[in-house]
């Protein structure tokens, strides 16, 4: 995509939207529509996000293109139900041009701090092409952000390559390669799948055996997209489908009969693809579907089953080119792969930010995220966090963005309005909000009791919208002012 030279600041900004993902130039988006003054940040050198950062083979979204996608800007020739990253990657770029924020664009602008400035009412930004302020902060820096590698014991001894997915080290050939693979997530469904065929033998490390459901993926024909582009309507209907499908599946886990026929499928799925008892038990989950993430794929299990492909327990060391499992299995690999996601409970970014105390957001939170709505935070008047804590459900993110959005954009006029004045979320509204959401959380299968990232160090659920999406778009879509302080 094009790149855009940094302009001369032009002194205070309205607003600066901190990252161009899909958060942040659904922001930027809004904000030019309603011709507030704006620039939009990205640390890298094109657009994109988590759609940028992971390139590893046969990466691909679990959520129908249809409806992984701006519902104002509809994309007619996804080549596939689910389309891969190129294709997303390139849907990114094509929205940033389509929607003019190349002028607003800066590249290669990481932003290292954000401190609140309270004598001017205002956001001082250390970026890497300098000071910059505005009014108002959007911080859409997304959950997947920063990789997490483990700390092993005994990994400076390894003497071969190893790399984490969302950093594929394309330039290294892994046919006829000894590989280990590091987790069982929903990278690692993906890209294993995709490495096999080539590699000399491949150990799959797995700390717990996910859930795994067939996947309806299947290729759109060109009569299809052509459809879609000449008849908009047929594209906006499959949406609202899917849209309802999803709602219908989030909401169906809060009932343990529908739980179970999932469950049931996910263990036919197993079934289709591993014959083998021992493997089976193996890869067959012991908590409840849902409680982790829930994957789709349809060649993970018929992978697993290969005569080159060997499944073991989580990794516990290593010995030179050697791993040895949690239950003392052992093996020989040449080249390590990291599948084990990402920081999700407790987001770098928060150690960025400085509020009206001058303490970090992390040391307030403490280990535990929290958010007004998962948008506006304790100590940070004028600032808005995209993707925020508790905000995951399993739906498109570009319903929870777009939602978000509206939020903001209300917040904003309504304070601007009035010179330097700053909007803040008051300390019972944001105090009573959360311990709502963790009330409900309680009963939730996310809470259920296996190990996963939705559970921060301090067992709270940091992570998981409890409710339905309907009932998010509505909280979001009008401000309850009373649950602000404007001045």
């Amino acid at each position: 995509m094009p790149t855009c030279s940094p302009s001369p600041d032009s002194g205070v900004h309205t607003v600066i939207v901190v990252g161009a993902g899909f958060a942040g130039v659904g922001a930027a988006i809004a904000l030019r529509k309603a011709g507030i003054d704006f620039l939009l940040l990205e640390k890298a050198s094109e657009t994109g996000g988590v759609w940028r950062e992971n390139t590893y083979p046969d990466c691909a979204c679990d959520i129908p293109s249809s409806f992984y996608s701006y519902s104002f800007a509809p994309q007619p020739h996804w080549s596939r139900l689910f389309a891969r990253q190129a294709e997303i990657k390139a849907y990114c770029h094509n929205t940033v041009s389509a929607f003019g924020l190349l002028p607003h664009l800066r590249l290669n602008c990481a932003m290292h701090k954000a401190t609140w400035n309270a004598a001017e009412k205002l956001w001082q930004l250390d970026t890497a092409q300098g000071l910059l302020r505005a009014r108002f902060v959007v911080m859409a820096c997304g959950p997947m952000h920063v990789p997490v590698t483990p700390d092993i014991p005994g990994l400076e001894s390894f003497r071969g390559a190893h790399f984490h997915s969302a950093r594929w080290r394309h330039d290294l050939d892994l046919t006829d390669q000894r590989v280990a693979v590091v987790g069982s997530g929903a990278s690692a469904i993906q890209f294993v799948p995709a490495i096999a065929a080539k590699v000399a033998q491949l150990t799959l490390f797995q700390r717990t055996a996910p859930w795994v459901l067939a996947k309806m993926d299947l290729t759109i024909s060109a009569r299809w997209q052509n459809r879609f582009a000449r008849w908009p309507w047929t594209q906006a209907g499959l949406r609202r489908a899917l849209y309802l499908q999803f709602e219908l599946l989030n909401f169906s886990l809060k009932f343990p009969r529908a739980v179970a026929r999932l469950q049931a499928a996910g263990l036919k799925n197993i079934a289709r693809g591993i014959q083998d008892p021992a493997l089976r038990e193996k890869v067959t989950p012991h908590f409840s579907l849902g409680c982790k993430r829930i994957l789709q794929s349809n060649t993970w299990y018929k992978t697993l089953a290969q005569p080159q492909v060997r499944v073991f327990s989580g990794i516990a060391r290593v010995q030179g080119n050697t791993l040895v499992s949690n239950e003392g299995e052992r093996c020989t690999a040449d080249v390590i792969i990291w599948g084990t996601g990402f920081e999700v409970a407790e987001p770098p970014l928060a150690q960025q930010i400085f509020g009206v105390s001058g303490q970090a957001l992390a040391t307030r939170w403490k280990g535990s995220a929290s958010a007004y709505l998962g948008t506006m935070l304790e100590d940070c008047p004028n600032l808005f966090m995209m993707c925020g804590p508790n905000l995951y459900a399993f739906s498109s993110a570009f319903v929870m963005i777009e939602a978000q959005v509206q939020f903001i954009l209300q917040a904003i006029d309504r304070t601007a309005a009035a010179p330097g004045a700053s909007i803040s979320v008051t300390p019972r509204a944001l105090q009573g909000y959360n311990q709502g959401v963790q009330n409900a959380l309680k009963k939730t299968v996310w809470n259920s009791g296996c190990s996963s990232y939705f559970i921060d160090r301090n067992g709270n659920n940091s992570t998981n919208w409890p409710w339905t999406t309907w009932y998010l778009r509505w909280r979001l879509r009008r401000l309850r002012w009373a649950d602000f302080s404007i001045g």
